[in-house]
């Protein structure tokens, strides 16, 4: 059955409302209206409110949502009730804090594999996770059945490593690579370059001095 096209961002917002559930399941409050979570996310009531109507009703006018309710339908909407095993390809700097922090942060998507090129790295440990040679890439994904993967390698590596993930049954792709890839149509592609991210951050550090600056040469 073919999923209805539902806008990317308000897929990306569901995220947020779910961890702010669970923070609000764990304060035992019982009910949660759309203002409480307007207030809690920083999105209005009225764009929650539409971002869960395209997944069906889920509350009642004048009374709110059941909070653990709430919370259980987001998550399996997301996938997450049964688990998702993701794959990690580069265990260098960036690779190994994803990992250290994925594996202590997260339970709902869980790293099944981490994998390297570099002979020092493998057979090494990042928690409980054993680094694998890229070589065993294929094998180990299909094994697993991971349908994440995370790509933190050099640009020049970062296709190949794509490709490979993509082959071995790979649905969606977290790729922090500074390089533009392909993927075939019905694999999910996101880039998160943070040489751009922390390169735009700037402007707002600087702003203000350009503007003195353009003024100060617009004087006579």
């Amino acid at each position: 059955m073919r999923r209805p096209k539902i806008p990317e961002a308000a897929i990306k917002r569901l995220p947020v409302y779910l961890r702010v559930l669970e923070e609000m399941q764990e304060q035992e409050v019982p009910i949660v209206s759309s203002a409480e979570l307007a207030e809690r996310t920083g999105f209005s009531p009225e764009q929650i409110r539409k971002d869960l109507a395209y997944f069906g009703a889920f509350g009642t006018r004048g009374v709110g949502y059941d909070t653990a309710l709430l919370r259980r339908r987001i998550s399996r909407i997301l996938g997450l009730h049964q688990g998702v095993k993701a794959a990690l390809v580069g265990a260098g700097h960036l690779g190994y804090a994803l990992a250290r922090y994925s594996l202590s942060k997260h339970k709902d998507v869980q790293i099944a594999a981490i994998f390297d090129v570099d002979p020092l790295k493998v057979g090494t440990r990042i928690g409980d996770v054993v680094v694998r040679s890229v070589s065993e890439l294929e094998q180990v994904v299909r094994q697993e059945g991971v349908k994440i993967g995370i790509v933190a390698v050099p640009a020049s590596e970062a296709q190949r490593t794509v490709d490979a993930l993509v082959s071995a049954g790979v649905e969606a792709i977290l790729n922090f690579a500074p390089a533009k890839l392909k993927v075939p149509e019905g694999v999910f592609l996101q880039n998160i370059d943070l040489t751009i991210e922390l390169q735009s951050l700037a402007y707002y550090t600087s702003a203000s001095q350009v503007e003195e600056d353009e003024v100060r040469v617009e004087q006579p």
